[in-house]
């Protein structure tokens, strides 16, 4: 049986960890066991336990630190994943010993370029998928960012990028709705399944700056309908349905379910029961 991953990305501050530990929470409530991987160099806390961890293997305050590479907090990360892309039997001596049909959260770094135009996350998802991993990317934004056209066109132009590059099956979420005031949780529909020309149009200030741009942003609206790929779902941290539902929808993604074994003894026993009565 194949095993499975999530890999957790979206930019610095979008969620990312507390995304890891309401999912590690909701497979405790399923019965589900779920393992966690930080791929964060620079992750300083974790609220969920930690089963392998890339600082184990290479350290962003190391590499700040060498006086030969001089590397500030940007440059370090790229070179830390760098240096864990060239060394991937680091994790693959560890993931590829646990059992069949495991499960496993990567909490990846935020910098957008890992995901866009560079090729380690690229590297990793293609040694996934060698070990027999089914992987599902999971693109988070903060909703607070999303709430005006511009930002919204932004982080869906992002999650794009990130699903085109890795070539894996893809989920866009839409974090920390709970922290929305009442008006914006009102408003939060039209972000959820938009139409990009008439939400475009409904903002539209009256500015130079628009007016020099809107062929652009027009254009760039038009290719998001065109493909019709991302589509946010929203994640409140205070209704344990809309986390039930996002896990739904990766498992599908990754035909999970398929996968499991017909559980034919709680069938018999249901029936037993049945007859009884």
């Amino acid at each position: 049986m194949p095993r499975y991953a999530q890999l957790v990305m979206g930019p610095a501050g979008s969620g990312k960890s507390t995304y890891c530990s309401m999912m590690v929470e909701h497979f405790s409530v399923l019965k589900r066991k779920c393992y966690v991987v930080n791929l964060d160099p620079a992750a300083e806390y974790f609220d969920y336990p930690v089963e392998l961890d890339i600082r184990e293997l290479i350290h962003l305050d190391d590499v700040m630190e060498d006086e030969e590479l001089r590397f500030g907090p940007n440059g370090g990360l790229v070179f830390c994943m760098e240096y864990f892309a060239k060394n991937m039997d680091w994790i693959k001596e560890f993931i590829t010993d646990m059992e069949e049909d495991s499960y496993f959260l990567f909490d990846c770094p935020g910098q957008i370029e890992l995901y866009t135009h560079l090729p380690v996350m690229k590297t990793l998802v293609e040694n996934l998928q060698n070990w027999d991993f089914r992987t599902c990317g999971v693109f988070l934004v903060d909703s607070q960012f999303l709430g005006e056209p511009s930002k919204f066109i932004s982080g869906t132009l992002s999650s794009l990028s990130c699903m085109i590059n890795l070539e894996i099956t893809h989920l866009s979420v839409m974090t920390k709705v709970d922290l929305l005031s009442k008006h914006s949780k009102r408003d939060l529909q039209k972000f959820l399944d938009p139409e990009m020309q008439n939400l475009l149009l409904a903002d539209m200030c009256d500015t130079y700056h628009d007016k020099k741009y809107q062929k652009l942003t027009e254009s760039l609206c038009q290719i998001i309908d065109d493909y019709s790929m991302v589509r946010f779902l929203p994640l409140d941290r205070s209704d344990e349905e809309s986390i039930n539902i996002i896990l739904q929808h990766i498992d599908t993604a990754m035909q999970f379910s398929e996968d499991q074994p017909v559980r034919v003894e709680d069938y018999n026993e249901d029936n037993e029961r049945d007859a009884e009565d």
